[in-house]
């Protein structure tokens, strides 16, 4: 049913919740050393944050069948289609593929958590590649 591979999507599950946990930045006047200002910055959404390219790159570096996948699992995710619709998900996001995949699904906002309702309607769980890794 899926083309993308389980460890993949888990992967970008990851990475998605890590963007997602970024906060507006608050403090534009970083310390030079970071116990100043209690390292808050790291939770800090900033222009050259790296965990937005990881997890970028990570959705770029998938083929397009694979990028399909992933959009019609965070519509699935988010109640748009349900499990049983999976095939007609697929159909309508091959039309989003025209437009910047990375970039549409980072603009979903909660997108591991959507991603990872959609692994469980489809009857899939991170849970295994969650415990080797975290």
């Amino acid at each position: 049913m899926l083309t993308i591979p389980l460890e993949k999507v888990c992967y970008i599950i990851v990475k998605a919740r890590e963007f997602d946990e970024k906060e507006p930045i608050v403090d534009p006047d970083e310390g030079s050393n970071p116990s100043d200002d209690r390292a808050i910055d790291i939770l800090e959404d900033q222009p050259d944050d790296p965990t937005g390219e990881e997890l970028s790159g990570a959705i770029i570096g998938l083929n397009e069948d694979e990028q399909i996948d992933l959009v019609a699992l965070a519509w699935i995710g988010r109640e748009d289609y349900t499990a049983q619709e999976w095939e007609e998900a697929r159909r309508e996001a091959a039309d989003v593929r025209d437009k910047h995949v990375p970039d549409y699904l980072l603009g979903i906002p909660q997108l591991g958590d959507l991603l990872e309702e959609g692994l469980a309607a489809l009857g899939f769980s991170c849970t295994e590649y969650e415990m080797g890794r975290l």
